[in-house]
């Protein structure tokens, strides 16, 4: 094999290589208590067998998960193959109902991955999404400009099937103890509490999940 190809091969190989690579945790180990809590009794939300979940409670009219956004974006971007990351908005009730609907139905409608960043931009940056008082109606017209149709995406927001989704969010937030956003909680387990910043928080998050990474090797 001639070293041309050779390198074009090992080049080729490291995308694979990378997404296969467990991430290091960096910084020091957490502290229970203070940086994290265990859940008592607690199960993760969704996630198929030999996966480490991440779950991340969040509200699009929430300021702070807004600020965070660009940080979990980039963070859950480099997670390797056997962690699961769960978005779950926050169905806490008032001007966060609509929106918490609207997430649920672009989950159900597979709008998420065009959607999702844009939602967060058009409340807390373009303005061009109310914060209060949006009707179903209006924010299933910012969903028809990626492609959804505005009567069904209407309609699915108060339907049976996001009604449920709501349901079960809801009794996993209560269940592990979350009381405000954005939060987030390791393999159903541990509750992340830290109060030192976004940045410490995904801290703490790679050390859980190198510590139930550890836990499943033996």
């Amino acid at each position: 094999m001639n070293r041309r190809l050779a390198t074009l091969l090992l080049l080729a190989a490291l995308p694979f290589a990378s997404l296969a690579a467990p991430k290091a945790a960096t910084g020091p180990a957490p502290e229970p208590g203070v940086d994290y809590v265990e859940i008592p009794g607690g199960k993760p939300f969704s996630t198929p067998a030999g996966k480490i979940e991440v779950v991340e409670v969040f509200g699009y009219t929430c300021p702070h998960c807004a600020h965070f956004e660009p940080l979990i974006s980039k963070w859950k971007a480099t997670l390797p193959a056997d962690v699961n990351f769960v978005p779950l908005a926050a169905p806490w009730g008032g001007y966060w109902t609509p929106y918490a609907q609207a997430f649920y139905t672009a989950q159900s409608l597979k709008l998420l991955p065009k959607t999702h960043e844009a939602v967060f931009k058009a409340l807390h940056e373009d303005k061009s999404l109310p914060i209060q008082n949006a009707s179903a109606q209006e924010i299933a017209g910012f969903y028809a400009k990626y492609g959804a149709d505005a009567g069904t995406f209407a309609a699915t927001m108060t339907g049976k099937t996001t009604e449920q989704a709501m349901k079960r969010a809801t009794d996993f937030i209560m269940a592990s103890g979350i009381e405000g956003t954005p939060g987030m909680v390791v393999a159903g387990k541990y509750r992340i509490t830290t109060q030192k910043g976004f940045d410490d928080m995904l801290r703490v998050a790679d050390h859980l999940i190198a510590r139930e990474r550890a836990k499943a090797k033996r």
